[in-house]
Formats: structure tokens, C-alpha cells, sequence
């Protein structure tokens, strides 16, 4: 289905809700210009530096995290519904042993303004450009959060990326 151009807070509440249930697939690039995808249940949505802003926490550990390193861009991208079981496969199965978009069927479509690709399959795209990133610092964690969410000393690098296109399926609300 052909897909426009909307504005990057047209679909906030949808973005935030699969985000929570079952994840967005934050999608980049290795250093063979493969894509690779990785479900992501964490991130945020808002304005820095008067920037449209996405943020997405990726782990050192995580293959994506060395991809975003070199590209330096990325896209976040909106399942369907009828796709949930692709954000289990994808949070399940790393990008340096398996070609996820090969193995989940998924096909990577060329961005507008980014060098990394959108999810075909996907009903809402944001395109990003890297504009800044900061590492966690656990010793500013409550003990809670820091026992609950790391039980390894592998930390989250916040990515800060510029929201440079969005692009919607007309009738997604229907179909996430």
C-alpha cells in the first residue's frame, strides 16, 4: 500500500502504544550494508534542541549497537498487527548469526532521507539521522532498576536521532 509523508508526532499514541506491546523494529545497517532489524520495547518521542527526537537504548552487547556506530542513522518502524510474532523473532535472534529480514521474510525498502533501509511490511517509518548519543550511567540508577534491568553490567547507549521523514499506511490505525 503506497504510504505518505505525515509529520513526526501525527502517530505518537500509536508509535508509544506498540512500543509497549509488541515493539518497534529499530532497523540499521552492518558495515556490508546489510540491514539488520532489532525489536526494541524501550524509547522515546519528543522535542531536544528543537528537534523532532527519537531515542532508542541499545546495549553494547547487541549487533545493532555497533551498526548505529558506524552508519550513524536508523529507522523505527510500526508492525501490524498480524506481524507480532516478527518483533519475538527479532528480539530473540541476533543480526550477527542470522540474516533476520531473510528469515522473517521481511523486505528492506529504501529510506527518503537515510541510509538505512524501513521495513517494507511495516505500516508507520521514521527515518533518523544520529545526532547525538550518552551512555548510561548506572551509578545514577535507583538499586531497583538497576538489579531488575541489569542483571550484567551491559549498559544502554541512548541513540538521539533526528526524525528527518515519517511515513504512514493511510489506514494504520486499523491495522495496529
Amino acid at each position: 500500500m503506497a504510504k505518505t509523508v505525515v509529520g513526526p508526532m501525527e502517530f505518537l499514541p500509536e508509535t508509544l502504544q506498540s512500543l509497549s506491546s509488541p515493539g518497534l523494529l529499530l532497523v540499521s545497517r552492518d558495515g556490508r550494508g546489510r540491514p539488520n532489524a532489532m525489536t526494541i520495547g524501550w524509547g522515546s518521542i519528543g522535542i531536544y534542541w528543537g528537534l523532532p527526537i527519537f531515542i532508542v537504548p541499545v546495549r553494547r552487547s547487541r549487533y545493532t549497537y555497533r551498526c548505529i556506530e558506524k552508519t550513524e542513522d536508523f529507522t523505527v518502524n510500526v508492525l501490524p498487527r498480524r506481524l507480532a510474532d516478527v518483533a519475538a523473532f527479532c528480539g530473540t535472534v541476533s543480526g550477527r548469526d542470522h540474516d533476520k529480514f531473510k528469515d522473517a521474510d521481511l523486505t528492506a525498502a529504501p529510506s527518503l532521507r537515510v541510509k538505512s533501509p524501513i521495513v517494507e511490511e511495516c505500516v508507520l517509518h521514521y527515518e533518523c539521522r544520529l545526532v547525538h548519543k550518552n551512555d548510561l550511567n548506572p551509578k545514577t540508577l535507583p538499586g531497583g532498576i538497576r538489579r531488575s534491568a541489569y542483571r550484567r553490567p551491559d549498559y544502554h547507549r541512548f541513540f538521539f536521532g533526528e526524525i528527518l521523514a515519517v511515513r504512514a499506511e493511510p489506514n494504520l490505525r486499523r491495522r495496529i
